[in-house]
């Protein structure tokens, strides 16, 4: 499995974990001049985006492990951005992980949300 592949199975397989939690999904694979996040949602009063990460080992760390700081503040700057150029959005806002991991047959292994994972800066 090619890692884009992984990455479009990891972001298929959280969509599907988000909305079983209550998740309603408003957009995928939301680009701007400041970068791009995965999944932007709504969840109970809040606008939520959601960075996944997927992997098929631990041999780097984990899913998690992988947002450094310098994505941190891409991922802050992207939700800055989307609630500079949409309306009606929900006041309250976060930025959640879905960290993904596939066993060697691409089956996933673990699923886990990580609520607020990018604090505000």
């Amino acid at each position: 499995m090619k890692r884009r592949e992984t990455g479009i199975l990891g972001e298929k397989l959280a969509r599907d974990f988000l909305k079983k939690r209550g998740y309603r999904i408003w957009e995928t694979n939301y680009r701007c001049p400041e970068g791009e996040i995965d999944i932007i949602a709504k969840h109970k009063d809040y606008l939520v985006f959601v960075e996944v990460r997927t992997k098929r080992s631990r041999e780097f760390g984990s899913p998690e492990e992988s947002i450094t700081p310098a994505k941190r503040e891409r991922l802050r700057a992207v939700a800055f951005h989307y609630q500079q150029t949409h309306d009606n959005l929900p006041p309250l806002w976060r930025i959640d992980v879905v960290a993904v991991e596939l066993n060697q047959k691409g089956k996933p292994s673990r699923i886990e949300l990580i609520e607020n994972a990018v604090g505000e800066a």
